[in-house]
C-alpha cells in the first residue's frame, strides 16, 4: 500500500498523536513528510512548502469538497497568505479555508474531528 500513490496511507480519519521532526504520528501508525486528512482517509502528501499550495495539489479536498466544510492549512513554521484565486476557489466549494503554522492546525484538526466536525486538514511537516 505504501507504494501506490492512489491508496490511501489510512483508510479513514484519525486524531494527530504527534508531530515534529519531519512527520506525523496517528492510529499507532509513523509517516515521514506532510499529510492531507480528510473525512474518509489520510494522504501523504508531497507538498513541503507553502508556496506550493494551490488547486492542484488540494484536488482531492475539492474532489471530496461535499463532505468537508473546512479545510485547515498547517503552513509549517511560517505564515501563509493563500492566493485569492485558491480562496474562491475553495469558497466556490462551500469549503472555509484557515490556515496556520502546522502545531495549531493539529491542534485545531484533533479537536474539530473530535467534535465530529467535517474538517479537512492538509499538515507540513516540521523539523
Amino acid at each position: 500500500m505504501a507504494g501506490d500513490p492512489n491508496a490511501p496511507h489510512f483508510p479513514r480519519s484519525a486524531p494527530i498523536e504527534a508531530y515534529g521532526k519531519g512527520g506525523f504520528a496517528f492510529a499507532g501508525m509513523s509517516h515521514r513528510g506532510s499529510l492531507l486528512c480528510l473525512p474518509d482517509a489520510i494522504w501523504a502528501w508531497d507538498v513541503t512548502d507553502p508556496a506550493s499550495i494551490d488547486r492542484y495539489s488540494l484536488d482531492r479536498v475539492f474532489t471530496a469538497a461535499s463532505s468537508i466544510d473546512t479545510l485547515l492549512i498547517g503552513t509549517g513554521t511560517g505564515v501563509w497568505l493563500p492566493p485569492p484565486d485558491l480562496r474562491q476557489a475553495l469558497k466556490a466549494a462551500r469549503v472555509v479555508l484557515d490556515t496556520m503554522q502546522t502545531g495549531p492546525a493539529v491542534r485545531t484538526y484533533n479537536i474539530m474531528i473530535g467534535e465530529r466536525r467535517r474538517v479537512a486538514a492538509a499538515l507540513i511537516a516540521v523539523p
